[in-house]
């Protein structure tokens, strides 16, 4: 929908992720934009060859439903 952002805020040291919040609007929801920023982030950082620590729940379970990104786990 125009005028609404989807983000994720994440920290970037020593080739670590950490991402600490995402967030989609209540008029995005259930759409599954928050899974695709989740896919793409991951997607992003394993093309960089980082690692992620994810302190964002959203991000956690995630990973935790698609265990193929559990390798970008620091």
């Amino acid at each position: 929908m125009e005028g609404h952002t989807a983000f994720s805020e994440y920290r970037l040291s020593g080739g670590v992720y950490t991402v600490m919040h995402t967030e989609v609007p209540k008029e995005l929801g259930g759409k599954g934009i928050g899974s695709q920023l989740a896919a793409g982030l991951l997607d992003l950082i394993r093309a960089e060859g980082a690692k992620v620590k994810p302190l964002c729940p959203f991000v956690r379970g995630y990973i935790e439903k698609h265990p193929d990104y559990a390798d970008l786990l620091a």
